[in-house]
């Protein structure tokens, strides 16, 4: 399919319309706060603000691995922030995270309290504050952040590119779907090369950045994300289906991807956690 009518963009763009699909409602080109809300404060030392999305989950998951560890400092309250309502654009979650998006973490263990907000940043962050799942020797290190930062600076074309043109465009067009569906198969190309020679990407030894790339390119080797495991041809990439198995059936991956999740079978959602035994 083309597009039947060629696009002339204007001499300077301006929002005069929505541009339609799934989450044109949320999509403005202004940054700052819409309405006065303040955000609520729980009982633990860490407080997540997020939605159940593949970088809400990174976050999730990475707590409950730490709590798995015995880290009762990793214990904390998740708040559930309802983007297709604009939750994120109150004040008191701007006050956090200055870009409006999920997630965004508040340490009140320190005074005065951290914040942090970009998922990549919280999982440095949880991770150095607690001393796990991200190596101190320095060479381990630098290649774990590499993977870090490749899916950081690689989900764009996967979720904002190939999943927004493939799932959620009000409309259908070749050419976009076309050009992101070759760079997240090349990226998967990347990912099962890295994996055919290692347990997982950086070697031996499970990581944030396992649990990164795991939220979102797991999730599409597995067909849990787009409907598009066909169209993508997913099971050419048997490295990376086994190394997504194996991190899906651990324990602390199946408890922290239920969090901040308010769809899907019930089994399956958890929309605000603030006590271990709100997971079953």
């Amino acid at each position: 399919m083309s597009d039947s009518k060629e696009y002339i963009p204007p001499k300077v763009w301006k929002w005069e319309n929505q541009s339609g699909g799934k989450f044109t409602n949320i999509n403005r080109p202004v940054a700052g706060a819409t309405h006065e809300k303040e955000l609520p404060i729980g009982k633990h030392p860490l407080q997540l603000y997020s939605l159940g999305t593949p970088n809400g989950v990174k976050v999730t998951v990475l707590l409950e691995e730490l709590l798995a560890l015995g880290h009762e400092g990793a214990e904390y309250d998740a708040f559930l922030i309802n983007i297709g309502e604009g939750d994120q654009f109150s004040s008191g979650f701007v006050e956090i995270n200055p870009n409006s998006k999920i997630p965004a973490l508040l340490d009140v263990s320190t005074d005065p309290h951290t914040r942090v907000f970009e998922s990549g940043a919280i999982m440095v962050y949880l991770a150095e504050k607690f001393g796990e799942f991200l190596p101190e020797e320095p060479s381990a290190r630098a290649e774990c952040m590499s993977w870090l930062f490749w899916q950081m600076a690689s989900a764009p074309y996967l979720g904002g590119g190939f999943g927004h043109f493939y799932a959620y465009a009000p409309e259908k067009y070749e050419y976009p779907i076309n050009r992101y569906a070759m760079e997240v198969k090349r990226q998967l190309d990347v990912l099962d090369k890295n994996l055919s020679s290692r347990k997982y990407l950086c070697g031996d030894e499970y990581n944030i950045s396992d649990i990164a790339v795991q939220a979102w390119y797991g999730n599409v080797v597995l067909g849990n994300a787009y409907e598009a495991a066909e169209f993508l041809d997913v099971t050419s990439y048997k490295h990376v289906i086994r190394w997504a198995k194996e991190i899906q059936e651990r324990p602390a991956y199946k408890r922290g991807s239920k969090v901040n999740r308010p769809w899907g079978p019930k089994e399956t959602r958890v929309a605000e956690r603030h006590d271990a035994s709100d997971i079953k």
